[in-house]
């Protein structure tokens, strides 16, 4: 089943707490359905559990992913498609950085990046 059937059908997919890459957003996009992404505040201490741990260094990556190509909206990391769950990290450019957990039957890939390019609006469905 693709991602966007997912949505369709409004199946409940985990999401771990977004993190703010800019302290006053530019503006504020609307987040697709499979997902409800809560905002945290920026909090100054380190992972405590290899969990936190490996999701510090999965936003790390797609911030410098995001560094890397100046021109890009979005930065999408999947680290192991054959988990169960599929974790996908997400940063948007100067909004935020956050996690999806899909199940893997769900999980599609290419979907995945379509819908981000379908629901991201012109101004940025080339980037």
């Amino acid at each position: 089943m693709k991602l966007s059937e997912l949505i369709r059908k409004r199946e409940v997919a985990t999401v771990t707490v977004a993190t703010l890459a800019t302290v006053t957003p530019i503006n504020s996009p609307s987040v697709a359905t499979v997902a409800s992404v809560n905002v945290a505040t920026a909090i100054e201490s380190k992972p405590k559990t290899l969990q936190d741990q490996q999701r510090e260094a999965r936003r790390q990556k797609v911030i410098a992913m995001l560094q890397v190509a100046p021109g890009t909206r979005y930065a999408v990391l999947v680290t192991d498609a054959s988990t169960d769950p599929v974790v996908v990290a997400v940063g948007i450019r100067e909004i935020a950085t956050f996690e999806m957990e899909i199940p893997h039957k769900y999980y599609d890939g290419m979907a995945l990046l379509e819908l981000i390019e379908k629901l991201s609006g012109e101004k940025y469905a080339n980037n």
